[in-house]
């Protein structure tokens, strides 16, 4: 055994029971546990919170913590619906999840860009706007790596949504503007990774894809293959690639990036490609620097990912408004 597991078919119900006993009193799990595995703000409640403050909802497979859990907390997540690993939850799970945070100022959906995600989350809103809730859904698509695939996958850019959108949202902005600004930060994202592997699904073999000396450029979070794969000369070069990718998708005047650590590269590895991205050809372009950190990881993926988002004031002030815990937007 190469990871610190029990058992595969508990892996993701003991990282959330461990998740909440870190986190103190601020974080809780609904009834159904382990069927549905929703966590919550302890802290929200429908009645009070949930008559002016627009919930945020976000989930999927399990694997990519911190996310989504980890974002639950007040300027963020209201809920995580946490699917198995790299299996989207339920229709029931997400339903469980908005009936619990959403009152009568509405809920917004957060959703990467995969089908089982969209299905389930889009049955779960029509059960509950069935029931009289008012419940926004968005699709977030930054990945760029194929410009060709029809269905762009919903990467670390995600949490540029979650930023904006759980600021506003908990400033008290009505459930239109929330979602108005969920979907213009998802039109000006763009996302692309680069590992040197794929990833380690507990009680799974890793998959040798990708062959010593080499790494792949624009892979998925679920380890899905990338655009290429290019012989690796180092963080510069890494960047470099990354960097020429993303270019063309900038828009005008300053940027924020995120740096995301894909789960298996090192502090120092990180610390080393943020320097190499602040030297970079768009590094004139980049106002704010989210990260380094694992942010949106993929299990032990040795590699990184680079979201850019073009922004205005009131982006920034909403990046820069003050989250709960501190430590889940650096």
């Amino acid at each position: 055994m190469r990871q610190f597991v029990n058992r595969r078919e508990t892996v993701v119900t003991e990282a959330i029971d461990g998740t909440l006993r870190a986190a103190g009193d601020r974080l809780a799990r609904l009834d159904g546990y382990p069927h549905v595995k929703v966590v919550v703000r302890r802290d929200w409640s429908v009645a009070k919170d949930g008559a002016d403050r627009v919930a945020l909802v976000c989930g999927g497979g399990s694997g990519h913590e911190p996310a989504h859990a980890g974002f639950v907390g007040r300027g963020l997540l209201t809920a995580a619906i946490c699917g198995d690993v790299f299996a989207s939850p339920s229709v029931e799970a997400v339903l469980a999840g908005i009936l619990a945070v959403t009152g009568e100022a509405g809920c917004l959906l957060v959703v990467k860009n995969y089908t089982g995600d969209r299905l389930n989350f889009g049955l779960a809103a029509e059960r509950a706007r069935a029931q009289g809730l008012q419940v926004a859904m968005v699709i977030v698509d930054d990945d760029i790596a194929l410009p060709e695939l029809a269905q762009p996958r919903g990467v670390a850019g995600t949490l540029f949504v979650h930023k904006i959108a759980g600021a506003l949202a908990e400033a008290g902005e009505p459930l239109e503007r929330v979602a108005a600004a969920a979907r213009r930060t998802i039109e000006g994202v763009s996302s692309i990774g680069l590992s040197l592997g794929t990833c380690t699904v507990p009680g799974s073999p890793p998959e040798p894809r990708i062959a010593e000396g080499q790494a792949e450029l624009g892979l998925g979070i679920h380890g899905e293959p990338g655009v290429e794969q290019i012989e690796l000369e180092g963080a510069a070069q890494a960047v470099e690639r990354v960097v020429d990718r993303l270019a063309p998708h900038l828009g005008d005047g300053v940027h924020a990036a995120l740096l995301n650590d894909l789960g298996g590269t090192t502090p120092l590895e990180m610390s080393i490609l943020a320097d190499e991205l602040a030297r970079s050809s768009i590094g004139d372009r980049l106002r704010w620097l989210v990260g380094p950190a694992p942010l949106m990881t993929s299990l032990d993926m040795h590699g990184f990912s680079i979201s850019v988002l073009p922004i205005d004031e009131a982006d920034e002030a909403s990046l820069l408004a003050p989250v709960e815990p501190e430590t889940a937007w650096p």
